[in-house]
């Protein structure tokens, strides 16, 4: 069977089913789930998994699933993957009413998609001519967010980090993978694939420890509140050190300011990215920043503890395997409708693209704003339906032919890092 035989194999297997994989992305879109317990959204790729009689490893992070899907050959292995969470955006028509979630990312599609590509490998029958597995993966928690929570959940051991793809390479599910694809929506009608960059980052709690006291005797206390604003405004003064060229984003919230109004507020806490174009930059600017808030416990006599979650790394381009999702999504949308590859995401799939040949493509469909109540798809079919059909036509691309493609993408890519040497930079940038 010829290559172009078997990708309209798998796009006609994708249109079979294209009412059940839109039926799942809306399911998933109703029900959002943030990181790490996203459960509702793992029992649905499972029951999906059942249906296709697909094995596979739950609970993998927590709330991962990964299928294995046997080809005719075991030569390689490629990745398939998407995201389970969702954002907190509590003013979405869809957000869960109890804990703000909403799909304003996009990250409903990627499920939908990863579960096209089951559907078409599945029906299609074309994995007894491909020389390689396919390995399925739902992933969790690729928001970086509800850092108070998830650090508690690194201090009970349940997690190592902040993202699941991140868990994934501590916990050995790209071990014996050869390269990874995956797709995001994008606003717009156009489709990329994916571009490098992307700024990496280093999260923050920041906790102020003050002294309670009658707010009509502050003399009494220790202002937690004040210290924080102190250490707020010393960390602007910082900003004009840091170079245009760098990038830096210093982005803080304030999850807790003070109970109640006649008391001093004797606990702040801070939640913050420290964002940058390298990691030399992120280090720098993200001692700066340390300095300054710790300035501002010195200067109320408060105390400051300040934790350091590794946050996500740079994209690594891997141009062949960008070449085979631009030619692919070419054929399907047409030359004129795929845009040059802007700027990547902020997002763990980077970290990924430091190990193995990964792309992260960009397909439009959605109207709004990304993270805002506004977010929607509005093109289902592009969103969903052509979004499955491109990655089910890269896997065969890489597997055909005894999965000669991937071999050779993946003896030829120079991954800046081991897997040993990436989580030793991630404990690095604890400090």
């Amino acid at each position: 069977m010829t290559v172009q035989e078997m990708k309209k194999l798998v796009c006609d297997a994708v249109d079979k089913n294209a009412d059940k994989i839109m039926d799942i992305a809306e399911s998933i879109f109703q029900e959002p789930e943030l990181g790490y317990k996203e459960y509702k959204t793992a029992a649905k790729v499972k029951a999906v998994f059942d249906e296709l009689g697909y094995s596979y490893q739950d609970e993998v992070a927590l709330t991962g699933v990964i299928a294995t899907v046997p080809g005719g050959q075991h030569n390689a292995k490629v990745a398939v993957m998407g995201e389970l969470d969702a954002v907190v955006c509590p003013g979405h028509r869809c957000a869960d009413p109890v804990t703000g979630a909403a799909h304003s990312c996009g990250h409903h599609a990627q499920i939908a998609s990863l579960m096209g590509v089951a559907y078409a490998l599945k029906e299609s029958g074309v994995m007894p001519y491909l020389g390689g597995d396919v390995a399925l993966m739902a992933v969790p928690a690729e928001e970086g967010v509800e850092l108070e929570w998830r650090n508690e959940m690194m201090q009970q051991g349940k997690i190592s980090y902040l993202g699941g793809k991140q868990e994934f390479i501590k916990l050995g599910a790209f071990d014996d993978v050869d390269a990874m694809i995956m797709q995001h929506t994008v606003g717009g009608d156009k489709v990329t694939a994916g571009g490098p960059g992307g700024m990496g980052f280093v999260a923050k709690i920041v906790q102020y420890h003050g002294k309670e006291s009658h707010a009509a005797s502050p003399h009494e206390g220790i202002n937690a509140l004040d210290a924080a604003k102190i250490g707020l405004v010393a960390c602007d003064a910082q900003r004009t050190t840091f170079r245009d060229e760098d990038g830096i984003r210093f982005h803080p919230i304030i999850t807790k300011g003070g109970n109640l109004v006649n008391v001093v507020p004797a606990f702040v806490q801070i939640e913050t990215f420290v964002r940058g174009r390298s990691i030399e930059a992120i280090k720098d600017a993200s001692f700066k920043i340390d300095r300054a808030l710790r300035a501002g416990a010195d200067a109320m006599g408060a105390t400051c503890d300040i934790y350091n979650l590794p946050g996500y790394l740079f994209s690594v381009e891997a141009p062949a395997l960008k070449s085979l999702v631009e030619d692919n999504l070419a054929e399907l949308v047409g030359p004129e409708n795929v845009a040059k590859s802007p700027s990547g995401f902020t997002t763990e799939a980077n970290d990924v693209s430091n190990l193995i040949p990964t792309v992260h493509a960009m397909i439009g469909g959605s109207v709004g704003i990304g993270h805002s109540s506004n977010y929607e798809i509005a093109d289902k079919n592009l969103a969903y339906i052509v979004s499955s059909k491109m990655l089910a036509m890269t896997v065969v691309d890489l597997l055909a032919n005894g999965a000669e493609k991937v071999i050779d993408i993946r003896k030829n890519f120079q991954a800046p890092l081991t897997k040993e040497s990436y989580l030793a930079l991630l404990e690095d940038l604890k400090k």
